[in-house]
């Protein structure tokens, strides 16, 4: 499209702001905004526009089924045989890993994409290792390369793919690793008007974790992986170093029932636990946010005096490819399309007069979408409970809850209940954490058992010691 013919799409829609100082533009500020400006489907953001304010109708929210974990999984019949159908489908090639790892470790003090963050506690691995081993682990025990597809950003993409290229693409192969962008959306004022950062630059933010599915249809990434017989991926967030990549547990359990998607929940830890929590909406599965659960029912307890609404989402599901297909491969406000969700935010923006504004107090709205929504459109959507301890710690903060450190000291305690399996116990504090910084490569052994077992075949054992590394 030229650029007079996007201007007066643009004028056509009320947003000839956005090209308000084309005179004073260089041209290759005019080149750098027409592409921006083409990114913006004005269809969408118009339909976007006309819903935003329009109140949602309240419904009775019930706790959604979860499959509960077992004394004993290994014994248990309907998990064993779960697992047995899962590492089928996993020997056959039906799974890939899908990382969505748009983010920067800004609020971890680190300047790079937060999937390079150094996390374990003695070679201080960086995520993407962490994820790239347990991958190379599963290929190794299935027998069959594993594809990973691997959501950047706008901000991070180049940096990403430069940090792959420089480690050799962490022992896989490149043919294996798929990268794409994830889409964005421009901020709009209250009066709907589109935003610009700089005279040659739109206000843009990511479209949500929920874009990562129409961004991997748009990309063709899906289309590679259903190429190659992959029926369904199994989605994470690249802050989570506990998460079983491949688990054939849980790709099992889903494909059992012939669920189109499937998520993982912890139990909650309190009642104020900043989670979102599965429930049932007039009969279909939903994820509420923390914040949009009211206090009454957050805090509701039944005959035992547990909580009601315990099962909590940890970003973990399965989801098939087909599904995927139908779901976000059209247009987003079809029926049965992944909805957009608006926020008040505060966004820096140029005024009338040229000038850079930074708004003390919330100007405009950011539209993104998230990937539980579309839980409600799939087909025998299951949950199934996982232990806390054993798949679930995230980094998100420098300090605190969710932070390095307790990333780390989470990951010692799993590494002294695999050793103490084996019948080796490791000098812990009052608090049960190691003494000694131990580190167990995800090629030796991804969880207790393939740890005790591991171990128990090697002809010498290594002195436990602080700095221990087994590989």
């Amino acid at each position: 499209m030229s650029y007079e013919r996007l201007k007066q799409r643009f004028a056509q829609f009320g947003q000839e702001q956005v090209f308000g100082y084309w005179e004073e533009l260089t041209e290759s500020e005019r080149a750098s905004l027409a592409g921006q400006a083409t990114e913006v489907d004005l269809d969408e953001l118009q339909r976007l526009l006309d819903e935003t304010g329009r109140p949602t109708a309240e419904a009775d929210l019930e706790p959604a089924p979860c499959v509960a974990l077992p004394g004993d999984r290994y014994h248990d019949r309907t998990w064993v045989e779960a697992r047995e159908r899962g590492e089928e489908l996993l020997r056959d090639g039906k799974v890939a890993a899908f990382t969505v790892a748009g983010g920067q470790g800004t609020r971890l003090g680190f300047d790079g994409p937060k999937g390079t963050f150094p996390v374990t506690p003695v070679r201080n691995k960086p995520l993407f290792q962490v994820f790239a081993e347990k991958i190379r682990a599963a290929s190794n025990v299935y027998g069959v390369a594993v594809p990973w597809l691997i959501m950047t950003s706008h901000a991070n993409h180049d940096e990403t793919v430069k940090f792959f290229e420089d480690a050799g693409f962490l022992g896989l192969s490149r043919e294996d690793v798929h990268f794409f962008r994830q889409g964005r959306m421009p901020a709009v004022d209250f009066d709907g008007k589109i935003l610009l950062e700089s005279k040659s630059r739109l206000a843009m933010s990511p479209d949500g974790h929920g874009g990562s599915l129409r961004a991997m249809v748009r990309s063709g990434a899906l289309e590679k992986i259903r190429d190659r017989g992959v029926e369904m991926i199994s989605y994470f967030q690249v802050d989570n170093p506990l998460v079983r990549v491949l688990d054939p547990w849980f790709v099992g359990f889903h494909a059992g029932q012939g669920s189109e998607m499937s998520s993982k929940m912890v139990r909650k830890a309190h009642a104020g636990e900043k989670v979102g929590v599965f429930c049932l909406r007039n009969g279909r599965h939903v994820v509420v946010e923390y914040s949009d659960l009211p206090d009454s029912l957050a805090g509701a307890r039944d005959d035992r005096g547990n909580l009601r609404f315990a099962a909590g989402s940890i970003a973990i599901h399965l989801i098939n490819t087909a599904f995927i297909e139908r779901v976000a491969g059209g247009a987003v406000h079809e029926k049965g399309k992944l909805p957009f969700h608006s926020a008040k935010k505060k966004v820096p923006y140029v005024d009338g007069s040229g000038e850079v504004v930074s708004p003390s107090e919330a100007n405009a709205i950011k539209f993104e979408m998230f990937v539980f929504d579309a839980l409600p459109e799939a087909r025998h959507p299951l949950v199934l409970e996982t232990q806390r301890e054993a798949e679930f710690s995230p980094v998100k903060n420098a300090s605190g809850p969710d932070s390095v450190e307790t990333c780390i000291r989470d990951q010692l305690k799993q590494f002294a209940r695999w050793f103490r399996s084996a019948g080796v116990e490791l000098p812990v504090d009052g608090n049960g954490i190691p003494l000694y910084r131990v580190e167990v490569s995800p090629l030796f052994s991804t969880d207790r058992e393939s740890f005790r077992d591991a171990w128990s075949r090697l002809p010498e054992k290594p002195a436990i010691r602080d700095g221990l590394y087994v590989e």
